[in-house]
């Protein structure tokens, strides 16, 4: 497993090109249909330490360890921040790489992101606790000012905080973890992640309007939801997941492409590889520890190894195509450092969070 990469990006004013020169070899040359991710059969049960997938590669090579061992996330348009989604996932596969046998520190390292996670917990004066991102982010034309929330942070960290808790016998882990959930009650108009359309409920990555809707992040919060749920018992968080399958049964064709691949939210580009491969991965789990068959079944039709060549040629072509002319309608190439500007942000639809925002716990 390997953290971040060596090679820097060149400084200004050469810095765009060398992103993207960058964003070339990965979409035109390194796009791959075996992409590393799988499933982890043995995860979901109360007593079990692990989680539901494993990649000694994702999301990798957007990190960097700071001295303490804890991932900072590095982007074109933002500066160094600790992204607690990536912080939660990083802590999560060094405790599978133990398990396995792969790396004897795994499980200290996984316990250090989780003493991060209860470090930097922020209480609001609705009870929950969040994780907030402390840098301003634009997701296609949606625009979220610091802090904000996201529904994948906050399942990643309920899942650590759960296995944290199964390891260490602390409550006050847990009690974090069934805090967190509060959000998901809440719509992304009063300041939480939820959304609604159709039956149950929609949990959003991106909790701001226009509504990016990017999959993978919701299904990593239905697994947090599930963790939770299960370890406590709590109605509330059952509730709460079983509202959020009904709603992903509904709202699933909308992420299909042509039963053969997944769409990258409402972007209007299909999914990089490893996003697809993802999405497959998350809802066979979800299928799973849900029992819903339509889950299974979609999961199927995207996994990439049962692609035929046509079928391949067709996905390879239409993911450049719709990925360079989203680049084009959103004029990408020129989104600046350091998050977004003010001028950016009073356009945009955010919905402040800065009053729900309390003392740290």
């Amino acid at each position: 497993m390997i953290v971040g990469s060596r090679v820097r990006p060149w400084p200004e004013p050469l810095a765009p090109a060398w992103w993207g020169l960058r964003a070339l070899r990965r979409e035109v040359f390194g796009f791959r249909f075996d992409y590393p991710i799988e499933t982890v059969v043995g995860a979901g049960p109360r007593e079990s330490l692990r989680y539901y997938v494993y990649s000694d590669r994702l999301f990798f090579d957007a990190m960097e360890l700071d001295e303490r061992g804890i991932p900072m996330h590095r982007s074109r348009t933002f500066r160094l921040f600790h992204n607690p989604a990536y912080v939660s996932w990083y802590g999560l596969v060094n405790l599978e790489r133990s398990l396995r046998g792969l790396d004897p520190g795994g499980a200290r390292a996984f316990l250090d992101q989780a003493a991060w996670l209860e470090a930097n917990v922020v209480r609001r004066p609705d009870g929950g606790v969040v994780w907030p991102y402390t840098v301003s982010f634009q997701e296609g034309r949606c625009v979220l000012a610091a802090p904000w929330i996201c529904a994948m942070a906050q399942g990643l960290a309920m899942s650590t905080l759960v296995r944290a808790h199964r390891l260490m016998k602390r409550g006050r882990l847990l009690d974090l973890a069934r805090a967190a959930t509060r959000v998901f009650e809440i719509d992304v108009k009063a300041g939480g992640v939820r959304t609604t359309e159709g039956r149950g409920a929609l949990y959003e990555e991106y909790p701001g309007y226009p509504l990016p809707r990017v999959l993978d992040g919701f299904l990593f919060s239905l697994l947090g939801l599930h963790d939770v749920a299960v370890e406590t018992g709590d109605p509330a968080a059952e509730r709460l997941f079983s509202e959020g399958i009904e709603g992903l049964t509904d709202a699933l064709t909308s992420w299909d492409y042509r039963g053969k691949w997944s769409w990258y939210g409402t972007h209007g580009y299909l999914c990089p590889p490893h996003y697809n491969t993802l999405n497959a991965a998350l809802l066979a789990s979800l299928a799973r520890v849900s029992g819903e068959p339509a889950l299974a079944h979609r999961a199927r039709a995207w996994d990439p190894p049962r692609r035929r060549s046509l079928d391949r040629v067709e996905v390879f072509v239409a993911f450049v195509v719709t990925k360079n002319l989203s680049r084009l309608r959103h004029l990408t190439w020129r989104q600046r450092t350091h998050g977004v500007g003010v001028e950016e942000r009073e356009r945009g639809a955010h919905i402040p969070l800065d009053a729900t925002l309390g003392p740290g716990v």
